[in-house]
């Protein structure tokens, strides 16, 4: 990235970042703690904030979930409200579907007694509401994390999950396109402060670390799965 930065390139980094000195804006679907704190809401009212869960995470170098997790892990230890909430382990997936389905399947049958999971990873959470599906667990271990409305859909319908949420990903990709024709015109420099025009967007704004956020994470549920298509 830095030869291409050298070459004149800009650099727009979306959905995961890379080191901050190697690009000029990076677009950020949400504000990172926001993603651990509707994770852990929404795990916290269905177990009654009480009980063992775990993590079900991409890869241990993915800088987005790392940091997820960090926040969850902060929040848990700072909010009296998950005194009675244990983070028991963290294990990875490699955002693989069949990796992810064997790690959830072993996670449950080597801790008896989590009350849920959180999975951060769209193809973690997929693939962990098909395991339990279809196991003695469905009902019994609650499920959130961050999914697609198209994966999850059946999930939410008969049961399995009740709730988790996401962002809109193509409204990343339209950011991030935005963001890239403003920079080549040399209409911002990707600095603190700057804004572009971003379509049906409206105006975005470049706030600290040359980090643009796009929203607030979307929480779905039967009440409104039906509404989105991706």
């Amino acid at each position: 990235l830095n030869q291409a930065k050298a070459g004149g390139a800009k650099i727009i980094t979306f959905d995961s970042d890379t080191d901050k000195s190697c690009r000029s804006i990076f677009i950020n679907q949400v504000v990172s703690k926001d993603v651990a704190l509707v994770e852990l809401k929404q795990l916290g009212e269905q177990i009654n904030y009480t009980g063992d869960f775990a993590i079900l995470s991409a890869t241990a170098n993915a800088t987005n979930q790392n940091a997820w997790i960090q926040f969850m892990k902060d929040e848990l230890a700072s909010n009296p409200q998950y005194a009675n909430m244990k983070l028991v382990t963290t294990v990875y997936g490699n955002d693989d579907d069949t990796t992810s389905f064997q790690v959830a399947q072993g996670l449950l049958q080597s801790n008896p007694n989590l009350k849920g999971i959180i999975s951060p990873t769209t193809v973690g959470i997929a693939a962990t509401a098909r395991y339990l599906s279809t196991s003695s667990y469905k009902g019994k271990v609650v499920l959130v994390g961050l999914g697609l409305p198209n994966q999850m859909r059946a999930y939410v319908k008969d049961g399995t999950v009740k709730e988790f949420a996401l962002w809109d990903p193509a409204k990343i990709g339209e950011a991030a396109v935005y963001a890239g024709l403003a920079l080549v015109a040399g209409t911002i420099t990707g600095a603190e402060g700057d804004s572009f025009a971003a379509g049906d967007l409206g105006t975005l704004k470049v706030g600290a670390d040359n980090t643009v956020i796009v929203g607030p994470p979307t929480e779905f549920n039967a009440a409104n799965i039906d509404n989105f298509n991706f």
